[in-house]
Formats: C-alpha cells, sequence, structure tokens
C-alpha cells in the first residue's frame, strides 16, 4: 500500500505506515477515527479506502476540528466530523448510522496544534493554566490545582505523573496557591527539584497528570475500549497508539482479557465466567517506531501501537 503525505505537514501522524496496514484497509471500508485531530491519519486513511468508503472522525478539541475540516475538503463526501469524546463512541456511531465498522483508531497522542497553543500544556513559557482539550468542559488544570485537596493533588501528580517527588511538589504548590499560570506552576516545581540535571524537565512528569486528570483521560480510555468492540464487525480491527506506560498498560490488559474465553481467577478449577473471547491480538510484540521515524519526530519516541481484530 502507498502512502501519501499532504502537504503543508501539519502534525506528523506517527506510525502512519504501520497505522494502515494495522487496520487492514481496503476500497469502501467504513473506519471510525476516535481522536481525528487536524487529520493525519485520517487523510491516509481516506486516500486507502476511497472511491467507497467512510470515515467517522471524532476529536474532543473544536479548533483542531476545524483545521481538519479544511485539510480533508476533497474527502466531503467520504467523511463526517464530529465534536465529542470518544468515551460516548457507540452513541455517536449509533447517531451517524455508522454501525458496524471494519475499523477504529486511537491516537492518543498530543497533537502539535495543542502544544503550540495558549492552553498550557506546555510548560515552555507562560500561559493560562488549562491544559483542557475542549474549551468547553467546566473542571480546567488551574481548578485542580488551586483547590485539590493535599491528598487529591498526591494522588494525581503520584498515581498519573508516576512522580517520585510528589510530595514535596504538593507541598510547594500549595505554598505557592493561588497558581494562575504554567510559569508559576514550573516555579513551584523547579523549587523542589533545585540545581535539576538531565534531559527530562522536572515539570514533565507534573503537567502530564494534570493534563490526564483535567481531561480523565484513563477513564475515558476504559469506557471506549468495550464499546469499540462492540460496534465492530466480524474481522474488523482495533488498533490504539499509546504513549506512556498506564495507557498501554490499560490497552493491553484489555486486549488480553477479551482474547481468552475464561477470565476466571486462577484459583478457580471449573470455569464459572462464561466469559467468550471477542478478539485476538494481531501483534504478540507492541509495535514502535523504527529509528529513523524517531529522528525525524522526537515526540514520536514513546508511542506504542497495538492491534486486535473482532472474531
Amino acid at each position: 500500500m502507498s502512502v501519501t503525505f499532504m502537504e503543508p505537514q501539519l502534525h506528523s501522524p506517527v506510525l502512519l505506515k504501520e497505522t494502515l496496514e494495522a487496520l487492514n484497509l481496503s476500497k469502501g471500508s467504513r473506519i471510525i477515527d476516535g481522536t481525528v485531530g487536524t487529520g493525519g491519519h485520517t487523510y491516509a486513511i481516506l486516500e486507502a479506502i476511497t472511491p467507497g468508503g467512510q470515515i467517522l472522525g471524532i476529536d474532543t478539541d473544536p479548533e483542531a476540528l476545524s483545521i481538519a475540516k479544511k485539510r480533508l475538503a476533497r474527502f466531503e463526501e467520504a467523511i463526517t466530523l464530529v465534536h465529542g469524546n470518544f468515551s460516548t463512541l457507540k452513541g455517536i456511531a449509533e447517531l451517524n448510522d455508522f454501525v458496524p465498522v471494519q475499523g477504529i483508531l486511537l491516537d492518543l497522542g498530543m497533537s502539535s496544534l495543542q502544544l503550540s497553543s495558549s492552553r498550557g500544556f506546555s510548560f515552555q513559557g507562560a500561559s493560562p493554566l488549562d491544559m483542557r482539550f475542549n474549551p468547553e468542559q467546566d473542571i480546567s488544570a488551574g481548578d485542580l490545582v488551586n483547590t485539590a485537596t493535599e491528598n487529591e493533588l498526591f494522588r494525581i501528580i503520584h498515581e498519573y505523573g508516576e512522580e517520585p517527588l510528589a510530595k514535596k511538589i504538593v507541598k510547594s504548590i500549595i505554598d505557592h496557591r493561588p497558581i494562575t499560570d504554567t510559569g508559576r506552576l514550573v516555579q513551584a516545581i523547579e523549587k523542589v527539584y533545585g540545581n535539576f540535571r538531565g534531559h527530562l524537565h522536572p515539570a514533565t512528569k507534573t503537567f502530564q497528570a494534570l493534563r490526564i486528570a483535567t481531561n480523565q483521560e484513563l477513564e475515558n480510555l476504559h469506557y471506549f475500549l468495550p464499546q469499540a468492540v462492540n460496534i465492530l464487525d466480524k474481522g474488523g480491527r482495533l488498533v490504539v497508539i499509546s504513549y506512556h506506560s498506564l495507557e498501554d498498560k490499560i490497552v493491553k490488559t484489555f486486549l488480553s482479557r477479551e482474547s481468552r474465553d475464561c477470565v476466571c481467577p486462577p484459583v478457580v478449577i471449573e470455569c464459572v465466567c462464561h466469559h467468550s473471547a471477542t478478539l485476538k491480538s494481531v501483534n504478540k510484540k507492541v509495535i514502535r517506531p523504527k529509528p529513523e521515524e524517531v529522528f525525524i519526530n522526537h515526540r514520536s519516541r514513546s508511542a506504542r501501537l497495538r492491534i486486535a481484530e473482532k472474531l
């Protein structure tokens, strides 16, 4: 299968060739892109499935959808774009008469658009402490930082950021309240680390944790996976690209469970769960970007792709 890249390249789609192969695309396929973003993967998928194929593209970021609409204009008749969250996948698909489908893609990465925006995703410079993918959402990262209890902040930064100095960082955050912009939050974190050394900025893990908590990213992934299986056609492919261990663990655990007929604990002698396998894993080992892709697109270095097929 040939891969055509669209110019200008607003955002380099990660593992593009591997994703297209994983989806097992053909002309006439119906595909759902649960995180369409600015349309990088979507454009290449449309080239592979049209004429005759269709895509339902979902994204929670209205700014990204606006760009995707322009970028994908030549495929206007083959694509439906929806402002929504992939956590309500089944409802969105049914509302748009898009069931069953032959493939579902979920790319959980941040886009260049979001990182360069003034919504506080990046700690380079100072911007409002927002971090909402969907600006219409009620709770922002600033709300969490300034109103969450000490125990709740510790849970978020320790669990979602896997930050070893979470306790000290939380104390510093509370001492620096109110924190209204990313610059002041970085100051609070750097005060804990002092004269740090290394390639990873000390604010990285805390910013990741707050973004995950603000957007309920892990909860949404838990909601999404069983819905995806439900609306896939027999032989349809589910492809998920994750970027950190917490996401990948959720995907790996789900695919492992749904690939087995019995999910009873080992101590149970006779199966009582009545569970039947719904999926089979297509790749035994997780797929990672090749060195040449990481060289071109440094942010792809942590990407992990998993594939499953509906039984």
